[in-house]
């Protein structure tokens, strides 16, 4: 999930508990990386329930799919849908003892390359757009030319 700030759109939400004012985008990456399913929603919306919609997306494209990983903020609701599939959710939960340093967690790092990735496309890195719909298809964009990118290397 990555957020972006824009105050004038009606589809814009703020996140208490990561002080977080926008919008977030929720992307499903394959092993390698790769975007598979991208979707945008107000930040006001907690992850678990925002990615229920990406998930379904998910459904009927991707027929060998047997596991999905995410972090701690997608149980609940998420887990039973996925469930629901036929697939398997492994959820990666930060080491108790952990500090607030930031450490990698196994496969984890895959989806935060991909975002770093997005990051690096001058129209991502502010949220120029005054539609959810606008936004999503921008980072739909910016999912295709990753991925013809790292066809061509």
């Amino acid at each position: 999930m990555r957020t972006s700030h824009h105050i004038d759109s009606a589809e814009y939400g703020i996140d208490g508990g990561k002080k977080v004012k926008g919008r977030k985008e929720h992307i499903i990456v394959d092993s390698l990386g790769l975007p598979m399913v991208a979707r945008v929603h107000a930040a006001n919306i907690h992850d678990s329930v925002g990615t229920v919609d990406t998930i379904k997306l998910l459904q009927y494209d991707f027929p060998r799919l047997k596991k999905i990983i995410a972090d701690g903020g997608y149980r609940g609701k998420l887990a039973d849908m996925v469930t629901d599939h036929g697939w398997k959710l492994s959820v990666v939960l930060r080491p108790k003892e952990s500090s607030k340093k930031f450490q990698v967690l196994p496969l984890r790092w895959i989806v935060e390359r991909t975002f770093s990735w997005i990051e690096n496309y001058r129209r991502m890195t502010t949220d120029y757009e005054y539609k959810t719909e606008s936004a999503e298809a921008m980072l739909q964009m910016t999912c295709c030319q990753i991925m013809l990118n790292k066809l061509i290397q």
